[in-house]
C-alpha cells in the first residue's frame, strides 16, 4: 500500500467527519426552509458513523504514525475519539428544543460549528507534533468563539465571546511560546524525537524548563484550572446553556489529550520539573473552586466552580506518574485521572442536561432557586438530579466516588499522603454545595408560576440513561477502568 493510502487510512474519521461538515454546510444553504433543515439528523448520522469506523479501527488493533509524525493512531485515541463523538450526540439531542426555541438553528451555524470543534479535537486528541497540537487547538477555539456568540443579539453571551476569545488568545500564546522553547532547545517539533533528545541529555536544560512553564499555564488554562481558571465561571454563565454544554464536554478530553500528549508522551524525562508545577495548580483548584462555589447562586456559576475543583483531582492523578521505573504505577496514576475525566465529562453532560431540560421559551433555567420543587413536579427527574449531585461530591456507590478513590490511591502509591489528606478535605467542603442543591430539589417548595416540564422523548430517554450510567459505573467501573489503564499503557512513553 502507498504512503498516501496509509496516511489517510489512519485518518479516516478526520476525512469522514470534514465530509460531513461540508455536506451539512451546503445543506443550510441551499435550503429554504430553516425549520425543516435536515441538519440535525445529518450530524446524528455523522457521530454514528464515526463512531462505528473508530470502534472497527479500535478492535482491528489499527495504530501507528503518518504524516510524518504529525498524526498518531493508538488505543488512547481511539477511545478519547469514542467518547467525544458520544460527547457532543448526547449534548446536541439535549440541547436541540432549546436551541429551536431561541431561534439558534436558522442560520444552520450551530451544528456545522460543533462538528468543526469536534474536528480540532479530534486533531489534538491524535497530535503527535507540536505543530499539529497547536493547528487542532485553535480550529476547537475557533469554532467555540463563534458558538459562544451566536445569539448576536445577546449581550451577555457576546461579552462571554470576548473574554474566552481575549483570554484564549493569550492562552494559546503561552503554549506556543512554550513550544517555541522546546523546540529551539531540542532541535525536534516531533514528541518522539523531544523524548529521545532529551534522555540523550542533548537538550538545552534551562530553555526547557522556562519551555514547561508556559506549556503548563496554556494547559492549565484550557483545563480551567486555577490560576488561569477567570473565564470559566463568566463564560460557563454567559453562554447559551446548549453553547456551554458543547464547551464542558467533550473539549475537556481533547485538552487532556494535549496534556497527555505533551508532559507524558514528549517530556516524560522532565517530570521532576512539571509534576511539581501540576502540584500546585491541582491544590489551588481544588481549595478556590470548593470554596468560591459555596457562594454561588446561580447553578451554571456553581457547575463552573465545580469543574474547576474536578480538574484539581486529574491533575493530581497526572502528578502522581512516577514515570522513571515504574511504568505499572504509572499506568494506573495516569488511568486514574482518564477514568476520573471521562467520567467527569459523563456527570457534566446530565447536570447541564437537567438545566436544559427545565429551561423553556423566555425563561432559562440558571438558579438554584429555579430547581425548587422538582421532586413534586418530576420525581423522575429529581432523582438523576440526586445521582449527579452525589457523584459529584463522591459518595458511593456512584461513579464521583470510584474516580476520586482511584486518584488518592495514586496518590497514595505515590507517596504524597499529605496531598492525599488535602484532596479529601476539601471533597467533604464540595460536599456542601452539592448537598444545597439536593435540599432544593426535595424539600423547597417549588414557585408559584413553575411551568410543567416539556421535552422531548428522545431528550428524555437520554437523560435517564446519562443518570444511569452514572449509577451502573459506580457499581461495575472495572471495565471503563481497564479500558483506561490499558489505553495508557498501550499508547504513552512510560518507561
Amino acid at each position: 500500500m502507498m504512503q498516501s493510502q496509509i496516511d489517510f487510512a489512519l485518518a479516516t474519521p478526520e476525512i469522514l467527519l470534514l465530509v460531513f461538515g461540508l455536506a451539512i454546510l451546503l445543506v443550510d444553504a441551499v435550503s429554504n426552509h430553516p425549520e425543516r433543515k435536515p441538519t440535525f439528523w445529518l450530524t446524528m448520522l455523522a457521530l454514528g458513523v464515526l463512531t462505528v469506523v473508530s470502534v472497527m479501527q479500535w478492535n482491528a488493533g489499527v495504530k501507528g504514525k503518518t504524516f510524518n509524525g504529525l498524526y498518531v493512531t493508538d488505543e488512547l485515541s481511539h477511545l478519547l475519539k469514542i467518547a467525544s463523538y458520544v460527547a457532543v450526540a448526547v449534548t446536541l439531542v439535549y440541547g436541540r428544543v432549546y436551541a429551536q426555541v431561541r431561534d439558534m438553528l436558522k442560520g444552520g451555524e450551530l451544528y456545522v460549528l460543533t462538528l468543526f470543534a469536534l474536528l480540532g479535537q479530534m486533531v489534538m486528541i491524535s497530535s503527535g507534533n507540536l505543530i499539529s497540537i497547536y493547528l487542532g487547538l485553535e480550529l476547537m477555539s475557533l469554532a467555540l468563539y463563534a458558538l459562544i456568540a451566536l445569539r448576536r443579539d445577546n449581550v451577555v453571551a457576546t461579552e462571554a465571546a470576548m473574554k474566552y476569545f481575549v483570554l484564549g488568545a493569550l492562552a494559546s500564546g503561552f503554549l506556543l511560546y512554550g513550544m517555541s522553547m522546546v523546540y529551539g532547545a531540542t532541535g525536534h517539533l516531533d514528541l518522539a524525537e523531544v523524548a529521545k533528545v532529551i534522555a540523550a541529555g542533548k537538550a538545552e536544560k534551562m530553555a526547557l524548563v522556562f519551555g514547561i512553564v508556559f506549556l503548563v499555564s496554556g494547559l492549565a488554562f484550557k483545563l480551567g484550572a486555577v490560576p488561569f481558571h477567570m473565564w470559566v465561571p463568566d463564560v460557563y454563565q454567559g453562554s447559551p446553556t446548549a453553547v456551554t454544554l458543547i464547551l464542558g464536554g467533550a473539549p475537556k478530553l481533547a485538552a487532556f489529550a494535549i496534556t497527555l500528549r505533551l508532559l507524558v508522551d514528549g517530556l516524560h524525562g522532565l517530570a521532576a520539573d512539571w509534576q511539581p508545577m501540576l502540584m500546585i495548580l491541582a491544590v489551588l483548584s481544588l481549595a478556590i473552586g470548593n470554596l468560591t462555589a459555596i457562594a454561588q447562586t446561580n447553578f451554571k456559576r456553581m457547575l463552573a466552580y465545580s469543574t474547576i475543583s474536578h480538574m484539581g483531582f486529574v491533575l493530581l492523578g497526572l502528578m502522581s506518574g512516577t514515570v522513571a521505573g515504574k511504568p505499572d504505577a504509572s499506568a494506573a496514576a495516569y488511568g486514574a485521572s482518564l477514568f476520573y475525566m471521562l467520567t467527569y465529562v459523563l456527570t457534566t453532560l446530565a447536570s447541564f442536561g437537567i438545566v436544559l431540560l427545565l429551561s423553556r421559551q423566555g425563561f432559562e433555567c440558571e438558579h438554584i432557586d429555579d430547581l425548587k420543587g422538582l421532586n413534586r413536579r418530576s420525581p423522575w427527574h429529581a432523582a438523576i438530579v440526586l445521582l449527579l449531585m452525589f457523584s459529584l461530591a463522591g459518595i458511593p456507590p456512584l461513579v464521583g466516588f470510584y474516580a476520586k478513590l482511584a486518584v488518592l490511591q495514586a496518590l497514595v502509591g505515590a507517596g504524597h499522603v499529605t496531598l492525599a489528606v488535602i484532596a479529601v478535605v476539601f471533597s467533604l467542603i464540595g460536599a456542601f454545595y452539592y448537598l444545597r442543591v439536593v435540599k432544593v430539589v426535595y424539600f423547597d417548595e417549588p414557585a408559584a408560576d413553575a411551568a410543567p416540564m416539556v421535552a422531548s422523548a428522545g431528550q428524555r430517554a437520554v437523560l435517564s440513561v446519562n443518570g444511569l450510567l452514572i449509577l451502573v459505573l459506580g457499581i461495575l467501573p472495572g471495565g471503563l477502568m481497564a479500558l483506561s489503564v490499558q489505553a495508557i499503557r498501550s499508547s504513552l512513553n512510560l518507561l
